[in-house]
């Protein structure tokens, strides 16, 4: 039993992270010790990077037990960084969490100062000041690399400053000047946000928490119109929208919804969410209200103008997408499918079916229209090839006889063998080489069947499949 976190009280005393919860009792015979539970840890972190949208769309996790914010643009939208850094601090402390931040130039040093220092706002000529009487620890080091700079008695970052970097670069390796750098802004390190950043958003802070549903839906539609402007400048539609609603207790809940076509109408957004707000309305619990929403666009696309007739419809497949949005928004992508083609060279993962998302799709002739399919393929195959008992003449050849579904069957004519492998990321063993073969028995009855494994390399013992039937 180790310890893996500590409180403020519990740095102060003198207790490190790794040390034994025993020799930590003695002590401080009061400790408080409670069990650790990472998944828990990390479900927290992540509810308190959806909080952090509120700041700026770019958040990226720091580990287990920070977060890093890319406030550029943005703080001057709160009274500036250290209006900013306060908002952050005061609101976190009012939910219960005990954090500390610091703002500057390059990420790297607001790491080190948030946990080693006391500095809030950094200018970017004072990095070298405010890192100098930090421990070595600070640069994000290896353990065993700041281990080793302790025992030769570089203890802080300042005495890394005024050493020779060759010899530190020989000894220690060019990943502590890496991390030196970066720590000071000379070397760019930057940050992969944990979401997609959406190409178009809005957003309103409300005076007053709202609860009702009706009146989120009309914000709703007063934040697409306010999207729509943008997109009408970049020509493009939305494809896939996304309603962020911030509770005033800290939680966020996201709603996407998904456009057939291009879309920009506010009023077709807002019908849209009204769906899908009914859909999830059980799972939305606005507890006290919500304080923020934005409508975010995480995918568009080119959207084309069109030309109205008399009845207001720009095109035909005007009705077809609202249906398509109307029923995928309220039960789900999945509740209408079309036939598809995917990359795959075995017989029953090539094909399938796949939400429809596209009412392009929906209006061809044949969704498969256009994409290359194999020929002389059964009209029937079967989803899970099944087993069937076979006699050949060599091992290699095409099978003379076979038993299937308790039926023998004499072969009368064999075509083949058509060899098809999985794909070369796929393991091997667990999908082996096919030798298909047409064959047809003595009544006509023609059948596709396929041998698993190249005999004498995979496999010892042939083993027979009937994979499909045809006409």
């Amino acid at each position: 039993m180790r310890l893996v976190a500590l409180d403020t009280l519990a740095e102060r005393i003198g207790l490190k992270r790794g040390q034994g919860a025993a020799e930590a009792r003695a002590m401080c015979p009061s400790l408080d010790v409670i069990a650790a539970d990472p998944s828990a840890d990390q479900a927290f972190l992540e509810a308190l990077a959806d909080w952090c949208d509120r700041y700026t769309p770019l958040v990226a996790l720091d580990g287990t037990d920070g977060l890093f914010l890319d406030i550029t643009g943005c703080a001057h939208l709160h009274g500036g960084e250290k209006a900013l850094v306060s908002d952050v601090l005061s609101r976190l402390f009012s939910l219960g969490v005990e954090a500390r931040a610091t703002v500057s130039s390059s990420a790297g040093l607001s790491w080190a100062a948030a946990r080693y220092g006391k500095v809030a706002v950094i200018a970017p000529d004072d990095a070298d000041w405010v890192l100098a009487p930090l421990p070595v620890t600070a640069l994000r080091l290896p353990a065993e690399t700041a281990a080793a700079l302790e025992r030769v008695g570089l203890k802080e970052v300042g005495d890394l400053l005024e050493a020779p970097r060759a010899p530190l670069a020989r000894r220690f390796g060019s990943f502590l000047l890496l991390r030196l750098d970066q720590a000071r802004g000379l070397e760019d390190e930057p940050l992969s946000p944990r979401l997609p950043v959406p190409s178009f958003s809005s957003e309103r802070r409300l005076a007053e928490p709202l609860q009702d549903e009706e009146y989120i839906v009309e914000l709703t539609r007063h934040l697409a119109k306010d999207v729509r402007s943008s997109l009408e400048r970049h020509g493009e539609g939305g494809r896939l929208f996304e309603l962020l609603l911030f509770r005033v207790d800290g939680r966020v809940f996201r709603v996407r919804a998904h456009a057939a076509v291009p879309l920009n109408d506010a009023d077709r957004i807002a019908a849209l969410f009204r769906e899908r707000l009914q859909a999830v309305h059980d799972d939305l619990d606005a507890g006290y209200g919500f304080e923020i929403l934005r409508l975010a666009v995480i995918r568009s696309e080119r959207l084309d103008p069109a030309q109205e007739d008399f009845s207001g419809v720009a095109d035909e497949s005007q009705p077809l997408a609202a249906f398509i949005d109307k029923v995928a928004a309220r039960f789900g992508p999945d509740c209408l499918m079309q036939a598809a083609l995917f990359e795959s060279h075995l017989p029953e993962r090539a094909g399938g079916f796949a939400p429809l998302r596209d009412v392009a799709a929906a209006m061809r002739p044949s969704a498969l229209e256009g994409k290359a399919i194999p020929e002389n393929r059964p009209l029937r195959i079967f989803a899970h090839p099944e087993r069937v008992e076979a006699t050949a003449e060599v091992p290699e050849g095409a099978p003379r006889s076979f038993n299937w579904r308790k039926t023998h069957y004499r072969v009368a004519r064999a075509e083949g063998p058509e060899r098809i492998a999985a794909e070369w990321w796929i393991d091997g063993e667990a999908h082996p080489t096919r030798d298909y073969f047409r064959v047809e028995d003595q009544e006509g009855r023609r059948f596709w069947l396929f041998r698993e494994g190249l005999y004498g390399r995979e496999v010892s013992t042939a083993r027979w499949f009937m994979h499909g039937v045809f006409a």
